[in-house]
């Protein structure tokens, strides 16, 4: 029995000593590893301290940042990764360039409606003002004047010549 015994003994150290001679990886291969894993995005950089991987700089999208924390992690012998890395943020669409008129096209269309049965009367916005010009009748000018003030408009231009 105390053979048995000095045997398991004996067992467990060596187990023991086995596991603690396992082989360190050193921070330089491992930073060899990680310069490889980031080297697909020029303005990432990457610093291996203590078998901690410090991910730094700048990534396009937040998919190659998740991607390289990732690959990161399942290399062996790296303990943590601190991310430390941005995104790049993409600049904001210009503004939508406005056109000069201050009249809304619609009201422009509701008054072109209006006056479609008169084709020589144009609907145009001079000086940012929308103005009715052409030659009409004395009844087609009332006619006229009741559609487009129906439409609520507000100020328009009536520059129609009456004759």
């Amino acid at each position: 029995m105390k053979k048995t015994i000095t045997m398991s003994a004996l067992a467990l150290a060596v187990s023991f000593g086995a596991i603690s001679c396992k082989k360190k990886v050193s921070d330089a291969d491992l930073q060899t590893q990680a310069t490889t894993v980031v080297a697909a995005s020029p303005t990432a950089t990457i610093e291996v301290k203590e078998g901690v991987a410090h991910l730094g700089g700048t990534f396009a999208t937040q998919a190659e940042k998740d991607a390289a924390i990732k690959s990161l992690k399942e290399i062996k012998g790296v303990k943590d990764v601190h991310d430390m890395a941005t995104v790049e943020s993409v600049p904001p669409p210009p503004p939508p360039v406005e056109t000069a008129s201050a009249v809304d096209p619609m009201i422009q269309q509701k008054v072109q409606d209006a006056v479609k049965d008169f084709p020589s009367v144009k609907v145009e916005v001079v000086n940012n003002e929308l103005t009715l010009t052409g030659n009409v009748s004395s009844a087609q000018a009332r006619k006229i004047k009741e559609s487009v003030d129906a439409l609520k408009i507000g100020k328009y231009n009536n520059n129609l010549v009456v004759k």
